[in-house]
């Protein structure tokens, strides 16, 4: 039998272990939380079907969930855009490859990064109606091809000209405003137009054009090597702000995947950010772009974001020539996949 004085020894060294053992057990703490970094982010253009892999990003919480405290502005035009993060009013923004490219060469020590490139083939085409008699691109020879001076396709028709065969001394260019393009293609003021094909195809359907009646030439289905619209950032915030990045690309990588697994839901998040656009017209805007620019071969090899260098050298060369750049910059100065997320989440 145990004594009373052998159980109450006992007990004491039990109560001395307990508290002993509170104060020598590893404390565990929870994980701390990312740094809440903001970020002014400003697109190409108006909210629309092709913008929602930001606005699913922005109105589903993914840049929140990734510490960010993001504000998506509009924008008009990528070189817009690009001005813009350059002058420092945004730290990141939406913009195409080409109007990168030319500014980085044409601004020295002001140079921006691509960081994700969301368009992997630009919409750019030349556009025309079945009346007109063009059937390939070299029927344009003596035609009116109208496009306002700044814009994309028209700078860059000269790399489709060189690949079709083209005497680029045979076109005659009409300049315009962009609310004009359109409506002078139906009324026969000229023969074709330029402009972005998800665009373009949409606002001539919108003047009640049958689709079966519109003709497009897209500089991509000529061998035309360029990329389309990137994630592009500051290069002292991308320095002073490397997670920040990794993280808004993160999020826009997730969001993006979701956009291609449910372009209907996308669409409805692009009226609800900005209720005065047509859900319906924006669904079949988004649509065109996944199928045409964003779900490309390249990128089911390679995975969303990334670019191949070699083609990019040959954008590189087709911008620079098309532009009449002063030097060409090396694919180095113009893309860093130091962002990108493994390929695996990448992958579709």
């Amino acid at each position: 039998m145990v004594s009373a004085k052998t159980f109450a020894t006992a007990a004491v060294f039990l109560v001395i272990g307990l508290v002993v053992g509170i104060f020598i057990s590893p404390v565990v703490m929870p994980a701390p939380k990312p740094q809440i970094v903001s970020i002014k982010f400003v697109l190409d253009w108006a909210i629309q079907g092709p913008q929602a892999p930001f606005i699913v990003a922005l109105e589903k919480g993914y840049f929140a969930d990734e510490g960010l405290a993001v504000t998506v502005d509009r924008g008009y035009g990528s070189a817009d855009a690009i001005t813009k993060v350059a002058s420092g009013v945004y730290q990141m923004g939406y913009g195409s490859l080409d109007a990168l490219i030319e500014f980085n060469v044409k601004n020295p020590g002001k140079e921006l990064m691509a960081v994700y490139v969301v368009l992997n083939k630009p919409p750019y085409s030349v556009i025309t109606l079945k009346n007109k008699g063009i059937n390939s691109v070299k029927d344009l020879e003596g035609k009116k091809i109208g496009a306002p001076e700044g814009d994309a396709p028209r700078r860059l028709f000269p790399v489709l000209a060189r690949a079709t065969g083209v005497d680029q001394s045979k076109i005659q260019w009409v300049s315009m405003s962009p609310p004009l393009r359109e409506p002078s293609l139906v009324q026969g003021e000229v023969d074709a137009i330029t402009g972005f094909y998800f665009t373009a195809y949409l606002n001539l359907v919108a003047l009640k054009v049958d689709p079966s009646q519109i003709v497009a030439f897209k500089y991509t289905d000529f061998g035309v090597e360029l990329y389309g619209n990137a994630i592009i950032v500051r290069k002292d915030f991308m320095q002073s702000n490397p997670d920040a990045v990794a993280r808004f690309v993160r999020a826009v990588n997730n969001a993006l995947k979701e956009v291609i697994n449910d372009p209907s839901k996308a669409a409805d998040y692009v009226k609800l950010r900005d209720p005065l656009v047509d859900r319906d017209v924006e669904y079949q805007r988004l649509q065109l772009a996944l199928k045409d620019n964003i779900l490309t071969e390249e990128v089911r090899r390679n995975g969303l974001g990334a670019v191949d260098r070699a083609r990019l050298e040959k954008t590189i060369e087709a911008v620079v020539t098309s532009f009449g750049l002063s030097r060409k910059p090396a694919p180095e100065e113009i893309f860093t996949d130091r962002f990108l997320p493994p390929k695996e989440e990448r992958t579709i």
